[in-house]
């Protein structure tokens, strides 16, 4: 009786774990997450028709709040005649515009 409660208890203490070993999740690759999300917005959206919700989804760094200074400059100035006119808008930077431009377009 012992030696099957021993042989037990070292079956359960060796095989489990390398069980557990070998069932091991495989590794999720961060590009397909990029690849994806990259698919999922648009390569680029115009300042002079594009939404707050759509400003921030898709350009780098900017949040609701500077996509609401954009639509808020764009309403107050009229349409924009230049990419470079966003550097006008507060909060918005020239480092900012940079990172962007190819996502942006009149």
């Amino acid at each position: 009786m012992t030696y099957r409660i021993f042989t037990a208890l070292y079956l359960a203490f060796t095989l489990v774990p390398l069980a557990a070993a070998s069932v091991q999740a495989a590794p999720v690759e961060n590009s397909i997450v990029v690849e994806a999300k990259e698919a999922a917005t648009p390569a680029s959206v115009s300042i002079n028709q594009a939404s707050a919700q759509e400003l921030a989804a898709v350009l780098n760094g900017v949040g609701l709040k500077k996509a609401e200074a954009i639509i808020r400059y764009r309403d107050e100035f009229g349409p924009f005649t230049q990419i470079e006119q966003l550097r006008e808008v507060p909060g918005i930077g020239n480092a900012l515009v940079e990172r962007n431009l190819s996502r942006l377009k009149l």
